[in-house]
C-alpha cells in the first residue's frame, strides 16, 4: 500500500494483509505505549500520524497538526517517521548509536526510518525516544527551526 485513503487507523489497518498488519500493530503499540500525553493519534497524509492538536498549536506552516512521529506502510516497507530526529541533530545521533549498539543497519532518510521487519528495529530504544520529547520541548524545536527558515 503506497497511501492510504482510510479515514481511521482501524480503517487503515484492516486493509493491509495479515502479516504487514501484524508489524504495523506492534510498531503502534510501541509508540502508544511510549507516546508522552499531549499528543494524539489520527490519519494524515495517508498514514498513522501523532502529533500536537490544532486547537493547541496551531501556527503550524501547512494547517495541519505539529507532527511528532507517524508510521507508514509502503508497498516494499514500512516507514518511522521521528521528527524529534529531523529536527533534533543531538537525538539523530543517538538514534545512529542506538542502532549500532544493537548491531542493527539504519536505513534513514531525514526523519524516516524505513523497515522491513520488526526486528530490523532497535524496540526499546525507539520507545525511549519516543518517550523523551513533551509537546513543549516539540513546539521549542518546531519554532526554532521555523526561525531559521524564515531568516534564510
Amino acid at each position: 500500500m503506497a497511501r492510504s485513503n482510510a479515514a481511521t487507523v482501524d480503517e487503515y489497518l484492516n486493509e493491509l494483509p495479515e502479516e504487514r498488519r501484524a508489524i504495523m500493530a506492534a510498531v503502534r503499540d510501541l509508540i502508544v505505549r511510549n507516546l508522552p500525553a499531549g499528543y494524539t493519534e489520527s490519519i494524515g497524509f495517508g498514514m498513522i500520524c501523532y502529533g500536537i492538536p490544532l486547537e493547541r498549536y496551531p501556527d503550524t506552516y501547512n494547517g495541519q497538526p505539529l507532527g511528532y512521529v507517524a508510521l507508514a506502510a509502503q508497498k516494499n516497507y514500512f516507514a518511522l517517521y521521528l521528527m524529534c530526529v529531523y529536527q533534533d541533530p543531538e537525538q539523530e545521533a543517538w538514534l545512529r548509536s542506538e542502532f549500532s549498539n544493537a548491531g542493527k543497519k539504519l536505513d534513514m532518510g531525514k526523519s524516516c526510518i524505513r523497515f522491513r521487519t520488526l526486528e530490523d528495529l532497535p524496540l526499546e530504544p525507539i520507545g525511549t525516544l519516543i518517550a523523551r520529547t513533551s509537546p513543549e520541548r516539540l513546539i521549542a524545536l518546531y519554532e526554532a527551526n521555523r526561525a531559521i527558515v524564515r531568516n534564510q
